[in-house]
């Protein structure tokens, strides 16, 4: 049986649907950027002068037929207003997620984008949806450590993610010994890159798994009925774990692995380099059961993050890899900051990939 590598199998995926995508661009000289899942047209568009355009003109577009692009979607949208953005969410494959968002120029082009195309139909029992774009500006963070400080969270959450406007730290509602973070970010499309960026990441700050949230109304509303929970806390005990509802418990590391975290960790604390910050995003699948990750590991004392591919093997249904891929992370981190690797324990089931 012949198995096509990942890019050709990609690229083979609603072949037509591309080439045609691809020649409109021609034609048309439109400049589409695809960056982190989502490709953009304008923000500003060619020729714009002057500032963005207000709040109350963007527009959300949902259930999208998966194999549709900006070559038919942008001109649909731009026949009811002048377009100052389109984003289209994409998968790695290279179809659209089935939404994508229009900002118009205007607020009077978004409401009749929303009067027009609400229900209308893409094709034969496909009905798209259309409405006003809730532009949610801010994220909840929940399971921080308690030793984690404010600056220390700002000043990672500015190395991986933009537009952070403020950052507040509360007591957790969910686990107990543990804190939950407001973000408030510059625009909604910041706000949703980071969220995308945090979870798909799969990110954790001292070794703590975290859940990463827009920050529900009731919540916000409840924290600002208690102010004096949102203070920063001293940086002196670290969390026990605790159990929020509906947040699955993945199955503990062993002592061994456990022990590279915990050695990086104190290194950091040692050096004063600040809490390390683990990015973990799965790449691919082997039917054998080995899993390719990509790894960064960000150290608020470094300079430059850490950053690489490495392969490990997943153990049992409990497990997703990405623990693993951490461990892997963290022994190379050690080795690269010239810590020896003597008593941190071997990693088995990893092999790294330059």
């Amino acid at each position: 049986q012949r198995h096509l590598l990942p890019q050709t199998w990609t690229n083979s995926i609603n072949q037509a649907n591309k080439m045609a995508l691809r020649a409109w661009a021609r034609e048309t000289g439109i400049s589409l950027v695809q960056i982190n899942g989502q490709r953009r047209y304008g923000g500003p568009p060619p020729g714009w002068v002057g500032d963005p355009p207000p709040a109350g003109t963007e527009v959300f577009i949902g259930k999208l037929p998966q194999d549709v692009y900006e070559n038919v979607l942008i001109p649909l949208f731009q026949s009811v207003g002048k377009l100052y953005e389109f984003r289209l969410m994409m998968t790695f494959s290279g179809l659209n997620r089935g939404f994508a968002y229009a900002k118009y120029s205007n607020r009077r082009g978004a409401k009749e984008a929303i009067a027009t195309f609400n229900n209308f139909k893409m094709r034969e029992g496909c009905a798209i949806v259309v409405c006003k774009s809730t532009e949610k500006c801010e994220l909840s963070v929940d399971g921080l450590a308690a030793s984690v400080s404010r600056r220390e969270l700002e000043a990672v959450l500015r190395r991986v993610t933009e537009g952070v406007l403020s950052v507040t730290l509360c007591a957790s509602p969910c686990q107990k010994r543990a804190q939950l973070a407001v973000l408030k970010y510059s625009s909604h499309q910041a706000a949703a890159m980071a969220k995308k960026t945090l979870m798909e990441g799969n990110m954790r700050l001292g070794g703590v798994e975290m859940k990463v949230e827009w920050l529900n109304p009731d919540l916000k509303q409840k924290l600002q009925e208690k102010p004096s929970s949102c203070e920063e806390k001293p940086s002196s005990s670290r969390v026990q774990g605790g159990r929020c509802p509906g947040v699955p418990k993945q199955a503990p590391l062993s002592p061994v692995l456990r022990n590279a975290l915990d050695r990086l960790n104190a290194l950091c604390r040692r050096q004063y380099l600040g809490t390390p910050l683990f990015l973990t995003k799965c790449v691919q699948a082997n039917p054998n059961g080995w899993l390719r990750f990509w790894c960064r590991v960000v150290i608020p004392g470094c300079p430059v993050p850490f950053s690489g591919f490495t392969w490990v093997r997943q153990d049992g249904p409990d497990r997703s890899g990405h623990e693993e891929a951490k461990v892997a992370a963290a022994l190379q981190v050690l080795r690269m900051l010239g810590e020896s690797s003597h008593g941190v324990g071997a990693f088995p089931k990893s092999r790294s990939v330059p």
